[in-house]
Order: C-alpha cells, then sequence, then structure tokens
C-alpha cells in the first residue's frame, strides 16, 4: 500500500530534494502548505534549513505547530529533519537569542563546541537499540550532515528519562544524530542527501506507518 506523505511546506527547507526522496522510497509524496492536508495523511515530514528562530517564524505563519501537535495527539506520525528536528524540542539558542521550539521533546538546541563549524560532511552514527530508522543498516554507515546546532548529549537526559531512542554522532562533542520516540522521529543528518544509506532511513520510516 502506498503512504501518502506531505512535506510541509512553511517557507524553509529542501523541499523539493525531501520530495524527491520520499517518492524514491515508495511515498504519494505533496508538497503543500495546506493544514487539511498535513493533518490527514499518512506521514508528515518537517523539513528544515538555516536559523531555529526563521524557522519557527515560519512555522507558526501557516499553524504548522498546532498541526504537529494534533497530529501527535492522534498517534499520527511525524518525521523531523535537520532543522525541522531541532524546532521539535523546547527551545534553541542562537547568538544569545533564546527562541521556543514546538515542545515536543525537552531539551534546548544550541550551538555545538567544535573547532570547526559549521559541522559538514559525512559521519558515522552509534545507533540506539531498537531503533526502526536504522532496521537493516550496516554498522558504520556514513550520513551527511550541515548544521552548527544540535541537542547536546550533555543536555539530553531529560529526553531519555522521556523513553526516547537517541542514535548519536560526534563533532567537536557528542550529539543527537536522530531521535525516535512514539509516533514522532527525527534526524539531524540530511536523508534526503545520504544516497543509499538515507533511501534506507525513509524507507524505514514508511514502513512503520
Amino acid at each position: 500500500m502506498t503512504r501518502r506523505v506531505v512535506v510541509l511546506d512553511y517557507g524553509s527547507g529542501n523541499l523539493r530534494s525531501a520530495e524527491r526522496a520520499l517518492a524514491r522510497a515508495g511515498a504519494d509524496v505533496t508538497v503543500t502548505a495546506d493544514l487539511d492536508a498535513a493533518a490527514e495523511c499518512d506521514g508528515l515530514v518537517v523539513p528544515g534549513v538555516g536559523a531555529f528562530a526563521a524557522c519557527m517564524t515560519g512555522l507558526r505563519g501557516i499553524g504548522g505547530e498546532k498541526v504537529i501537535a494534533s497530529r501527535l495527539e492522534r498517534g499520527r506520525p511525524v518525521l523531523g529533519i535537520c532543522v525541522g528536528m531541532q524546532v521539535l524540542f523546547a527551545a534553541g539558542v542562537e547568538h544569545g537569542v533564546r527562541t521556543d521550539g514546538c515542545g515536543v521533546w525537552p531539551g534546548t538546541v544550541e550551538r555545538l563546541d567544535a573547532p570547526v563549524l559549521p559541522h559538514m560532511g559525512w559521519n558515522t552514527v552509534a545507533v540506539a537499540p531498537g531503533s526502526a530508522l536504522f532496521a537493516g543498516i550496516p554498522a558504520g554507515t556514513r550520513f551527511y550532515f550541515v548544521h552548527s546546532y544540535a541537542l547536546r548529549m550533555a543536555d539530553a537526559d531529560p529526553l531519555l528519562e522521556a523513553g526516547a531512542k537517541i542514535t548519536v554522532t560526534e563533532h567537536g562533542e557528542p550529539f543527537a544524530a536522530a531521535v525516535e520516540q512514539g509516533v514522532v522521529a527525527a534526524t539531524q543528518f540530511h536523508p534526503e542527501k545520504s544516497g543509499d544509506a538515507g533511501a534506507a532511513v525513509l524507507s524505514n520510516w514508511l514502513e512503520a506507518l
């Protein structure tokens, strides 16, 4: 059965590359800002590139944070990608300015303590036990990252205590490469730019719908 997926268009993100990658993985994909479509599809993808504050402004501008909340209340899957992952947390801090996020998960997204930023390139990940996103993907597989901010593992205890599965990688310090909890999942890396490995993650997500 083909899964109906909406890539939420709120003025940010690699919309077309995400659309193409999901279509290749077998989804029936629509890119739209229509909240009814976003509410009723089998899976909602929240992309995001750039600044946390700008993404939250765009998301709130179309009521996207409300549709995310309503989907989770009804047990409908959501996948965040890159800054689309970051905005699921309680807050983000950039240049000393704190911005409230969607508050799906506890935690604050902050600048990584690393010698070179942005973190741009391919990293292996330490997969969380029982992960559905990474099922069948061999250890040592690399994924493509481009970002300066993340949920640092030094700040991840409340999320772990909430029962989330956190897949970890490191750039300067350990940070969350992916998070899974119930029907909500997210990746800090770009699956749509991660070749066969990213396609496998998207396929696993679609299977779980």
